[in-house]
């Protein structure tokens, strides 16, 4: 085609100038036929909006239930089918959507034993954790320590910003 890009990356290209539509047309069929999509500005903005509602109802929603299937929930707040959901959030991020929400979870338990103030049983029912035991295996898989380990050593540099996680 012709056209040089300015940066590619994983899930990504960006060009230094548009495409005409004919050039789109070419570089949709280019790609359908490598298995791949361009991703135009609706699907940019699925993509942000479901880190935006995983995020809000993690970090900021003290009445949100955990407990919810997130399929479910996802796809009846963004009126799309979750398996679509899935599948453009993993192409884009590089990771499930549900290794996202196992990250900002685990973001949010960070947060909460800094706080200090409720104990690792409050804490794994406040985020939806069948257990404290279910808690502490995807806490120390993800971070590499336990709960109380991190709690202890007070490790306040391991935080990440929440739109670094994916």
């Amino acid at each position: 085609m012709k056209v040089e890009p300015d940066v590619v990356y994983l899930g990504g290209v960006t060009l230094s100038e548009g495409l005409s539509k004919k050039q789109q047309v070419e570089l949709d069929l280019l790609l359908d036929q490598n298995g791949f999509e361009r991703i135009g500005d609706e699907k940019s903005k699925l993509l942000e909006n479901i880190k935006a509602i995983v995020i809000d109802n993690i970090h900021h929603q003290d009445h949100f239930n955990l407990n919810v299937k997130w399929s479910d929930f996802l796809a009846e707040q963004l009126n799309h089918d979750y398996h679509y959901l899935s599948t453009l959030f993993s192409s884009v991020t590089g990771i499930t959507l549900e290794q996202y929400i196992i990250k900002q979870k685990i973001e949010k338990v960070k947060e909460l034993l800094m706080y200090d103030q409720l104990s690792t049983k409050e804490i794994a029912f406040k985020l939806g954790y069948s257990s404290v035991a279910h808690l502490s295996a995807q806490f120390k898989k993800v971070t590499g320590m336990t709960p109380t380990v991190f709690k202890q050593s007070r490790q306040l540099n391991q935080r990440k910003s929440l739109d670094s996680l994916s």
